[in-house]
């Protein structure tokens, strides 16, 4: 039996978020580490609306590409798995003397929802192996 079958989609997407939210964790770190840097623009990113349609346009019955050059059909929505994100820079409305957009208290916030939303996503995993494992011991 396929592993895919046992959980639908639920552990492909909840991998690829918490991936994300790991490369995102990174690129908001790197903001926090370049506040002082003179003209540095912070980077932040934004994948939630392409997962969200990866997620909606997942069918089955789907055309499916199984080459990388073949090009996808209009209205085809992305795989989970073929989300990557987009990287947008996010500048202070207010730069700095140096022109640094950075921002401690906004970076900060950021920092602390993208963690909360990992820490989300890694217990509702952890809920879904532990009721694998239930099932199969069979208790």
């Amino acid at each position: 039996m396929p592993v895919d079958s046992m959980f639908g989609t639920t552990i492909n997407v909840l991998a690829k978020a918490v991936d994300l939210r790991a490369r995102n964790h990174t690129m908001i770190s790197a903001n926090l580490a370049n506040a002082e840097t003179p003209n540095y623009t912070p980077k932040a990113l934004s994948f939630e609306k392409e997962l969200g349609a990866a997620l909606k346009g997942n069918k089955t019955g789907s055309p499916a590409t199984t080459h990388p050059r073949h090009i996808p059909l209009k209205g085809q929505a992305a795989s989970v798995q073929s989300v990557e994100g987009t990287v947008i820079e996010t500048p202070a409305p207010t730069p700095g003397r140096d022109n640094n957009g950075v921002e401690l208290e906004a970076e900060m916030s950021r920092m602390a929802e993208n963690q909360i939303m990992y820490n989300a996503s890694i217990q509702i995993l952890t809920k879904k192996f532990e009721g694998m494992k239930y099932a199969i011991k069979g208790q």
